[in-house]
């Protein structure tokens, strides 16, 4: 915020003050987190701790919900949805994703997952074992700013942040679409660098690309 109350011109920010700005700052934020995620940004892509899923049981609630088994109170979009025995030091099997819930008899695995109403559903007659449940998935990478002294762990953003906030103040305190108008340029190019160094950071992750055949889906892929 200081750097964005020295974009415009107020450095000893007499008329941008922490309090007036602290608003679009979080706008900011929230502009770069929706950004990061639709870019699927590797700060985004997180790994959950180990969910337990009882017996009979069948869905993961939001965090807000008490009694059930709960799925990560930053998620934003499930990736992916694995299980194994409770207890077991196998590796996780990924469960197949469903549009819609079916129900099937009840066996030792969860067997499908659905995500309808902000849950996770299974079968809905659950599983005959405790079963262990780990997602992978897109979460909120970035934490909203309470006050000046907040640490919202953004890497790499103090530019995008610092020109994004002024363009807002600029626009909606100051009333100045020009000097708006550039600050957003700006900060669309620091969003770029941003998102390029991240992009960067994984190509050396080898990747399986799926069969260019016709004919691959009914040889099993998905």
């Amino acid at each position: 915020m200081l750097r964005a109350a020295a974009l415009m011109n107020d450095p000893a920010m007499t008329d941008y003050t922490y309090i007036t700005m602290l608003p679009y700052l979080n706008m900011a934020i929230d502009e770069l987190v929706e950004s990061l995620e639709e870019s699927n940004s590797s700060p985004t892509n997180q790994l959950s701790a180990i969910i337990t899923v009882p017996v009979g049981a069948y869905r993961l609630v939001p965090v807000e919900v008490s009694g059930e088994p709960q799925y990560p109170d930053d998620l934003v979009e499930v990736q992916e949805v694995s299980e194994r025995d409770f207890g077991s030091n196998n590796g996780f099997v990924p469960l197949v994703r469903r549009e819609f819930l079916q129900v099937f008899p009840p066996s030792t695995s969860l067997m499908f997952w659905v995500w309808e109403d902000t849950m996770i559903k299974f079968n809905p007659l659950g599983a005959t074992s405790k079963r262990e449940v780990q997602l992978k998935y897109i979460a909120k990478a970035i934490k909203q700013a309470t006050n000046e002294a907040s640490v919202i762990g953004a890497i790499n953003a103090r530019s995008y942040l610092a020109y994004k906030t002024a363009s807002f103040c600029s626009m909606y305190i100051g009333e100045n679409e020009t000097r708006a108008a550039a600050l957003g340029g700006d900060a669309e190019k620091a969003l770029e660098r941003l998102t390029g160094i991240n992009n960067k950071g994984r190509q050396h992750i080898m990747t399986r690309h799926r069969p260019f055949r016709a004919g691959w889906k009914s040889r099993g892929g998905f």
